[in-house]
């Protein structure tokens, strides 16, 4: 199992001796996520800094860039770590389309599906001089002059994935991605019952596999090198399950364990902007749900109880010491 940290708010001054020590210690890769910084200027700096870690956006919204954007950042990045990066991308909801970001909204599933597909199609003319011509419905590319093409590169494509939580990404995310990022709010059960199912029935129509295919996430993680960080964490995991199961979207994981009317009842107090009463509502068993807890002396197995057997990526703190990700390693 790979471990991840993420380098997101690291100042752009020290990013590289900061990924460097993240590299020593034994991290598999660091992601970066696009909220208040821009998730691609940090892995521009790692790459030039590190030799062996994985660099990973995760995510990089989607549509608030043409994906001819995106596809040049990526290239650019691929090119720089010799082949360790991973384009993850995702859609947001549409108030942080429209609002924040000024772009028209549809539905995303199907959008994403052609942006990725885009993506394809313009790295392939830049690789192997493929006349561009993609049409789609929300995308179109047709031009591209000696003058805009890049070199091509001496290392694989730079991968692709995209955050999933209902069955429409995931099915794009099995059928035209190298891997899907899933949310944490996941619960093993959710995992076992409906999330593999999904993936391997879409993967399956595609003509693919699971073992060519990469899952992130699916959970969190509480832990520490002690019992006082740990139960921070869980409060802060504890946060999190209240603020994400106040919204319909994420009902169907409460679902699976009938707690249906929990959703119902963090929605009507979400829409009373009663958000601290909120997090009172969830549970300790709630919590342990959907986290792997304990301490670093802890934490392998409630890790392999978690994800293991389905998650191929957790997500550790950088303080985690290199002897607890090398057993991690081997899980």
């Amino acid at each position: 199992m790979k471990t991840i940290t993420s380098i997101t708010g690291v100042d752009l001054n020290h990013v590289g001796e900061h990924v460097k020590v993240l590299q020593e210690k034994g991290f598999s890769g660091v992601t970066t996520q696009e909220n208040r910084f821009n998730p691609f200027l940090p892995l521009a700096v790692a790459a030039t800094h590190t030799r062996s870690l994985e660099l990973r956006t995760s995510v990089a919204i989607a549509f608030a860039r043409s994906p001819m954007a995106s596809a040049s950042l990526a290239w650019d990045l691929q090119m720089a770590c010799a082949g360790r990066f991973t384009l993850g991308i995702g859609s947001q909801v549409k108030g942080h389309n429209v609002r924040r970001f000024s772009v028209q909204w549809s539905p995303p599933a199907p959008r994403m599906r052609e942006y990725v597909q885009s993506l394809k199609a313009i790295w392939d003319c830049w690789q192997n001089g493929t006349k561009l011509d993609f049409q789609g419905e929300h995308y179109q590319f047709t031009l591209m002059t000696p003058n805009f093409t890049p070199p091509a590169l001496s290392c694989p494509l730079p991968k692709v994935q995209v955050a999933a939580v209902g069955p429409a990404m995931m099915k794009v995310a099995a059928q035209e991605c190298d891997g899907v990022m899933l949310h944490g709010f996941c619960t093993r059960r959710y995992l076992d019952d409906v999330v593999v199912p999904r993936l391997t029935s879409a993967l399956s129509q595609a003509g693919r596999s699971m073992q060519e295919f990469e899952i992130s996430g699916g959970g969190f993680v509480a832990t520490g090198a002690d019992d006082g960080e740990v139960q921070k964490m869980f409060e802060w995991i504890r946060q999190r399950i209240g603020f994400y199961g106040s919204t319909p979207s994420y009902w169907p994981v409460f679902e699976v364990h009938d707690l249906q009317d929990l959703g119902r009842k963090l929605n009507a107090m979400s829409k009373k902007g009663q958000w601290q009463e909120m997090t009172a509502e969830i549970s300790d068993d709630v919590v342990h749900l959907f986290s792997a807890v304990g301490r670093y002396d802890q934490i392998v197995e409630a890790i392999r109880t978690q994800f293991g057997g389905v998650t191929d990526v957790v997500a550790m703190p950088e303080a985690t010491p290199a002897e607890l990700l090398q057993d991690i390693a081997s899980l």
